[in-house]
């Protein structure tokens, strides 16, 4: 008898290894018409291991006088729903029978969901949790334990049942809390239940598998906490996920580099830029070790060189593109932090924050050591090396900002590589509007006038060509945002002329000419920007869309500025600069008056186009009398 349990045991291990190869490795070569065949056949192998399993049990308690067994899941789900073979593992051969039929129950709830029959999933997840849910959390089953909580959590998740989810994962979590404090040692495998005396698992092996199973529960938890708008503890769970991933060398280097790199942009809204350097200092590395970007040659002898090359190349891009968001976000948090009422940098500001982060510099330090540190001894030098390139903080004088400027401006240069206009028209541009916002932000930092419109000028000729080759029918929201900006930009230049021109005593017939050519260009995209809204036969909306008001009414005000600002010696051109800057004045008024809920968005616009109403009609009828005298 013992003999033949011996056999028909290894025989029961054998199936069981078969459907593990199967359901993991084989099923990655199932063929797309028959994309579940191996998941199919693993799942036949674990029924028949169930069946042994009760067959083996019924025989030790004498039940069974014939050799036939079990032969269908219902009637092993029938036989578990009863109670049979119900025990805790650990605490008798019947505890370890009972454990073993868990386990398989386990395996075929996971099998059943990925096979996308998620009821039956759900079934042989629920009868795992009944054979062991009333034992004590063992080294035995802790591991059973946490695996059938994980699987329920992504089943419910998945349901969009979040809450649920948020339940499973929760005692997942707790029950890893408890083990390790309570006992710690390296636990039983679910794999274990299954193999020979002497082939059992390392003790480092137990414990990478028992670590990454809690890792899963970090993910996972990481993921509710997000859709549950947990904001704080979503990148909490996402960074000691990352963290442990490293720790026990358990991670897909691309995979891992950008989950890192957009943690980062959680930290960037934070204003927590110490973590956020760290996570993409961490994500470049990391994103290495997936190896040399194939050539172009080699990409077209190999489609799998090919589909390779195109990968690295596209994650490496999306790293950089964080790396910008991480300069340009430092630069304009710094700007906010320093600029006065007008938005001009206050110098008095500047001076209070330098003497006050030279009586802190140790606390650059501790807050250093505070940070939450990814990488292992192999990784970890490389990691700080690449911290070091850009600062952490927020840079106070245009040297400080400059640097950072250089290294946004050089993962520009990356990304855009991979982002080509040929083939990637948004991204492209998107990348541009951000290379441009670095300019913007840098020319506050920079006091000398015409060096900052040399930097406005950078913008303009970086955008004006594509603004112009741009389809409007099928690029409308891009085509508006960039004629905005470079109605802004012009704006902003001639703002700077008129500074340096209030300097002379009488400015030269170039300088005006400059002047009312920025005056002009501003008004041309502020134009196009406000025809772009008009109906197809050409008429502007009666009331506009909340997204546009503001934009709408701003862009109208300054083009009613700029027509005033023309300077012109002919007083036949100054009235008419002056009758369109009335007009749109009015318009401002006008649709505030009618659409009262519109004030709030442009109080102070407001406020100046009613005084320019009242105004500008005396300074008109002057000129009309004047060139009657005449």
């Amino acid at each position: 008898m013992a003999a033949n349990q011996s056999t028909e045991w290894r025989a029961v291990c054998e199936k069981f290894r078969l459907a593990l190869e199967l359901s993991e490795n084989e099923s990655k070569k199932d063929p797309e018409n028959n994309p579940f065949r191996s998941k199919y056949k693993a799942r036949d192998l674990l029924n028949e291991i169930l069946c042994s399993l009760k067959k083996i049990e019924l025989e030790e308690y004498g039940e069974c006088e014939n050799e036939a067994g079990c032969h269908s899941e219902q009637t092993v789900e029938a036989e578990t729903e009863n109670g049979l073979g119900k025990a805790c593992a650990g605490d008798s051969p019947a505890g370890l029978r009972a454990a073993r039929l868990a386990v398989v129950q386990y395996y075929l709830g996971v099998n059943h969901i990925e096979t996308e029959e998620l009821s039956a999933g759900e079934q042989h997840l629920m009868n795992c949790m009944k054979l062991i849910d009333d034992c004590t959390t063992t080294r035995e089953n802790v591991s059973l334990f946490i695996n059938v909580r994980n699987q329920l959590g992504i089943l419910w998740a998945g349901r969009d049942e979040i809450e649920k989810a948020q339940g499973y994962l929760e005692i997942a979590e707790s029950m890893y809390l408890l083990y390790m404090r309570e006992d710690g040692q390296p636990p039983l495998d679910l794999q274990e239940f299954f193999v020979a005396e002497g082939e059992e698992f390392s003790t480092q092996e137990k414990i990478r598998r028992f670590e990454m199973s809690y890792t899963h529960t970090l993910y996972y938890l990481a993921q509710v906490y997000k859709n549950l708008e947990e904001f704080e503890r979503a990148g909490q769970y996402c960074h000691s996920t990352l963290q442990r991933q490293l720790e026990y060398k358990h991670f897909v280097p691309l995979e891992w580099a950008i989950n890192a790199a957009t943690l980062s942009q959680y930290y960037v809204t934070k204003t927590r830029y110490m973590e956020a350097r760290h996570c993409l200092s961490a994500a470049s590395v990391i994103a290495t070790l997936a190896g040399e970007i194939p050539s172009e040659a080699a990409a077209k002898e190999s489609e799998p060189e090919c589909e390779k090359r195109e990968e690295l190349l596209q994650k490496r891009a999306d790293i950089a593109r964080c790396w910008i968001k991480y300069c340009l976000n430092l630069l304009q948090d710094a700007k906010k932090l320093l600029e006065d009422n007008i938005g001009e940098l206050d110098l008095d500001r500047q001076d209070e924050l330098k003497r006050e982060r030279r009586n802190e510099e140790d606390e650059k330090e501790k807050g250093r050591k505070s940070a939450i540190i990814f990488g292992s001894s192999d990784t970890y030098d490389s990691i700080c090396s690449l911290e070091e390139k850009v600062s952490s903080i927020l840079p106070l004088d245009f040297e400080e900002a400059r640097s950072i400027f250089l290294v946004g401006q050089d993962y520009v240069a990356q990304a855009k590589e991979y982002f080509a206009m040929d083939g990637h028209v948004t991204d492209h541009i998107e990348i541009l509007q951000d290379h441009s916002a670095l300019f913007k932000v840098l020319a506050f930092f920079e006091q000398d006038l015409e060096r900052r419109c040399k930097m406005h000028k950078r913008r303009v000729d970086m955008l004006e060509p594509i603004c112009k080759d741009l389809n409007a029918q099928y690029y409308l929201l891009i085509c508006r945002q960039l004629q905005f900006e470079l109605a802004e930009t012009y704006y902003e230049m001639m703002d700077l002329k008129l500074a340096v021109a209030d300097k002379l005593d009488q400015p030269d017939v170039h300088t005006i000419k400059k002047f009312n050519h920025l005056c002009s260009s501003s008004m041309k995209y502020y134009q196009m920007f406000l025809d772009s809204i008009r109906s197809p036969e050409g008429k502007f909306p009666e009331k506009l869309e909340d997204e546009l008001l503001r934009p709408a009414l701003v862009a109208k005000f300054r083009v009613a500025r700029l027509h005033s600002k023309l300077i012109s010696n002919q007083l036949s051109a100054q009235l008419e600069n002056l009758d369109h800057a009335l007009e749109s004045y009015n318009f401002i008024v006008q649709y505030c008056e009618e659409h009262p809920d519109a004030k709030s968005a442009v109080e102070t616009e407001l406020e100046l186009s009613m005084e320019m109403v009242s105004l500008l009609p005396l300074k008109i009828n002057r000129i009309k009398s004047r060139l009657n005298s005449n």
